[in-house]
């Protein structure tokens, strides 16, 4: 299995090479993509150096910012974020302080979302809130998978980029038949091309098992249509916009939540 540090100059040859191909095309949205990506990563990396309490900090910030932007797609209510930030903050903080209570934290985190429309006596609203509240409770509190996995959550996370990116390119240069209705522009043709460079990655990286193919190959397309279906069903593009060239964060960890999700049940 990899290391942080053995994952360093991967990574930032990925990234040299990627600045050269994105210089190549001339096309500035690639440009302000690539960007991003230089200055997310060293602070991914940086994260993910110092071990669990640093893990532990970068799944919180995301899962607020995660939460902040499902919210505003589901149309949730101030008490319904604020409930449902707290429990994927004491997830994550759980996980990392007393990883063998985190069932008992996620059964209370449901309770506490359930409570918000019961005890509000919304009868017109109230199942859409519990329903939108548990589906972030799931989705979202797979960060907390991350404190446990080291650096292997870093190398689910290149892993399942690289896929993604291989997967959109393949797809529009190959065509063929759609993956799904709920995401016409993604093919079959794109969706193998990407799980086989993933898995390349993960072979690369010395973390090529049948658990983690299956969370890259499968899981990561899973959760890019989960995120499609969630977007296409409120009528919206993005998760957000205030990252340039992105969208949001969602529409950056959407893949990574599943295969993460994956990598736990089948771990």
């Amino acid at each position: 299995m990899t290391t942080v540090a053995a994952l360093v100059p991967f990574l930032s040859g990925a990234l040299a090479a990627g600045g050269v191909a994105v210089a190549a095309t001339r096309r500035r949205e690639l440009m302000v993509r690539w960007c991003v990506w230089a200055l997310g990563v060293p602070l991914v990396t940086a994260a993910f150096w110092l071990g669990s309490p640093g893990i532990a900090v970068l799944a919180a910030v995301v899962g607020v910012v995660a939460v902040t932007e499902f919210s505003g797609l589901l149309q949730l209510g101030p008490v319904d974020r604020a409930v449902l930030g707290a429990a994927i903050v004491g997830l994550v903080l759980t996980a990392w302080l007393a990883p063998g209570e985190v069932l008992r934290v996620a059964a209370a985190g449901a309770l506490a979302i359930a409570g918000v429309p019961l005890l509000s006596g919304d009868a017109e609203h109230g199942l859409r809130r519990l329903g939108a509240g548990l589906l972030g409770l799931v989705w979202l509190g797979t960060l907390a998978g991350l404190v446990s996995s080291g650096a292997l959550g870093l190398v689910l996370f290149v892993s399942v980029s690289i896929a993604d990116i291989v997967a959109y390119a393949a797809g529009r240069r190959l065509g063929g038949p759609q993956l799904s209705p709920l995401s016409p522009a993604k093919r079959w043709s794109g969706t193998l091309a990407g799980a086989a460079a993933g898995l390349l990655a993960l072979a690369v990286l010395s973390s090529l098992t049948w658990q983690t193919a299956v969370a890259v190959a499968v899981g990561g397309p899973l959760g890019d249509l989960l995120e499609s279906m969630v977007k296409r069903g409120v009528r919206a593009k993005d998760a957000g916009r205030w990252l340039p060239g992105s969208g949001g964060i969602l529409d950056r960890i959407d893949s990574l939540l599943i295969a993460l999700a994956v990598l736990l049940v089948l771990g």
